[in-house]
C-alpha cells in the first residue's frame, strides 16, 4: 500500500508541510531534519503523483573536480554555450578534486534544485548516485578523466584511437623507443590511450617495453616525473607520448634541465589540444580531444532526460572523434638512434 506524505511526517516527527519542502526542495528546513525526511521517503519507497513530470527551474549543474586549468575551461566554455542556447542558466560547482556528492552538496543542490547535472569528475562519493536519484535528477558523466562508476549515460572521446594515432605519428617519423606518460592507472581514459600505444607498437612489430610506461596525474608534476624516470634509462627513448597536455609541459621543463632540445633531441605529443599547446615552445603536437563539443552535447543530453516532453532513449555511451594536430614539438629522431 503506498505510503502517504502524512504517514512520512508522523514517522518523522513533523508537520506536512516539513515533508512538502523536502520533496519539493525548498529552503526552511533544517540539514537533520531534511536528511531525516529523506531516509524515511527512500526507506519506503516513496513516489510523489507527477514525479515523472518535473516542472523545470532553468538551472543545470555543471561540476567539475579543478577549475583551474585551461582544460578545465573549455569545458565549462562549451557546457555554457548549450546552457544559454537552451534558455537556461549553468551553475559551476569544483569538488577541488575531492570525491563528488557529499551530502553538505547534495542537500544544497536539493534545496536549490535543478534541471540536471553534468558530472567532470572521476570518482563519486558512495550512495551519492542513490541519493541524486531521490531527487528526481538526471545525471551524465563527461569522461574526459575517465568518469565514474556509474549507470549515468557518459559522454566520452575515442581515447584508445587517440593513443593509437599519437603513437603512429611517432613510428612514421622513425621513433622506435618511444615513451608514455599517461594518466591514473584506475582511470578508463588511461588506459584506454595506453591500450591504442600499444596497438600502434604492436602493429609496427616493436616490443612492448614496461619501463617505457609511466602512470602519472594528467598535471604538470606528473609529466616532470615521468620524463624524469626516462631520462635516467641507459637508452632514453628518443620521444615521449603524454596522456595530456599539462603532461607533456611536464615533459618540456624536465627536457630542458637536462639539456635536451626538443624535437631535435626529444619529439614530444599531448593530449587534449587546450591552449597551453600554442603557448609553448615549441608548439605543441597534441591529438584533439573535442572539449568544448562534449561539454555541449553533456548539456543537452541531461536538459532533453529532465524535459518530460522529450521521448529520448540516448545511448549509454557516446563517443567524439579525437583528431592529431601536428605542431612543431616532433621529428625525427637524432641520427644516431635510427
Amino acid at each position: 500500500m503506498r505510503v502517504t506524505i502524512a504517514e512520512i511526517a508522523s514517522m518523522a516527527e513533523v508537520s506536512v508541510p516539513t515533508v512538502s519542502k523536502v520533496l519539493n526542495g525548498r529552503p526552511g528546513v533544517s540539514a537533520e531534519t531534511r536528511d531525516r525526511v529523506l531516509e524515511l521517503l527512500s526507506e519506503h519507497d516513496y513516489a510523489r503523483r507527477g514525479a515523472s513530470a518535473r516542472q523545470r527551474v532553468g538551472l543545470v549543474d555543471f561540476v567539475i573536480f579543478d577549475l583551474s586549468t585551461t582544460w578545465a575551461h573549455q569545458l565549462i566554455i562549451g557546457a555554457e554555450s548549450e546552457a544559454a542556447r537552451a534558455g537556461v542558466g549553468l551553475v559551476v560547482t569544483s569538488t577541488h578534486g575531492r570525491r563528488a556528492g557529499n551530502r553538505h552538496w547534495i542537500r544544497q543542490l536539493s534545496a536549490r534544485r535543478s534541471d540536471g547535472i553534468v558530472l567532470v569528475v572521476s570518482e563519486l562519493q558512495a550512495g551519492a548516485e542513490a541519493e541524486l536519484a531521490r531527487l528526481n535528477t538526471p545525471i551524465v558523466l563527461i569522461d574526459s578523466h575517465g568518469g565514474a562508476d556509474s549507470t549515468a549515460p557518459i559522454v566520452a572521446a575515442t581515447n584508445w584511437a587517440g593513443g593509437l594515432t599519437a603513437t603512429e605519428h611517432l613510428l612514421s617519423l622513425g621513433h622506435r623507443r618511444i615513451g608514455i606518460v599517461t594518466g591514473p592507472e584506475r582511470l578508463a581514459c588511461s588506459r584506454d590511450r595506453l591500450d591504442g600505444y600499444r596497438a600502434a607498437l604492436s602493429r609496427a612489430d616493436i616490443p612492448f617495453d614496461p619501463d617505457l610506461v609511466v602512470y602519472g596525474d594528467f598535471r604538470v608534476a606528473g609529466g616532470e616525473a615521468g620524463a624524469e624516470r626516462f631520462f635516467a634509462l641507459d637508452d632514453r627513448p628518443t620521444a615521449i607520448f603524454a596522456g595530456s597536455d599539462h603532461q607533456a609541459h611536464g615533459v618540456y621543463l624536465a627536457a630542458q634541465r637536462a639539456g635536451l632540445s626538443i624535437p631535435r633531441d626529444l619529439s614530444v605529443v599531448g593530449f587534449d589540444d587546450v591552449d597551453l599547446c600554442k603557448w609553448i615552445s615549441p608548439n605543441l603536437t597534441t591529438v584533439r580531444q573535442p572539449l568544448g563539443d562534449m561539454a555541449r552535447e553533456a548539456t543537452r543530453m541531461v536538459l532533453e532526460l529532465g524535459d518530460p516532453d522529450v521521448e529520448v532513449e540516448p545511448s549509454r555511451r557516446i563517443e567524439l572523434a579525437t583528431s592529431l594536430v601536428v605542431r612543431d614539438s616532433t621529428a625525427p629522431p637524432p641520427t644516431r638512434s635510427r
